[in-house]
């Protein structure tokens, strides 16, 4: 348990520093179509951040599949809202505590979905909003197919690979 404190700890503070470089800024421009490039600069620093994190692990491990490394530059931009707020960073911390100590709770709230709870529907449809968003976007459908395996779970070598990668980090 206090392993995963210092580590939530060290991932929130790595949050607040997130930061991109020119050369982070060229290979999403190299790898992202123009419209899912808008998708991923919707999402805040920190969740850029992540993501990015999250296909570097990728390519270090060796995948190349381009819609697989699209896919986890896109994973998480249905956490911001339809009219683009991002949920806020002060909630990630709580989510992680109530989806360990009380479950129940946190569905309880996400189903309700009013005033602050809003945040907590919107994490817990983060996964569908980000493939439907993709889609939108004009991604192409194995792509969206990805991001709808790994919201729903199914295992694949794609959400398996993009699954490892993201706990990662």
């Amino acid at each position: 348990m206090l392993r995963s404190v210092f580590y939530r700890l060290r991932q929130f503070a790595a949050a607040l520093a997130a930061r991109l470089s020119a050369a982070d800024r060229a290979l999403l421009a190299q790898t992202l179509a123009p419209a899912e490039l808008a998708l991923f600069m919707q999402m805040p620093r920190y969740d850029q951040r992540h993501c990015l994190d999250v296909c570097l692990t990728l390519r270090a491990a060796g995948h190349a599949d381009p819609l697989l490394l699209r896919a986890a530059l896109l994973h998480d931009c249905g956490k911001v809202d339809d009219d683009g707020r991002p949920l806020p960073l002060f909630y990630y911390g709580l989510f992680v505590v109530m989806q360990r100590l009380a479950p129940g709770l946190y569905r309880r709230a996400a189903r309700n979905g009013r005033g602050p709870l809003r945040w907590f529907a919107l994490h817990a449809a983060h996964d569908e909003r980000s493939a439907a968003m993709a889609a939108r976007a004009g991604s192409p459908p194995a792509l969206v197919e990805i991001l709808r395996d790994y919201g729903a779970r199914r295992a694949t070598p794609a959400t398996l690979a993009l699954g490892w990668a993201d706990r990662q980090n």
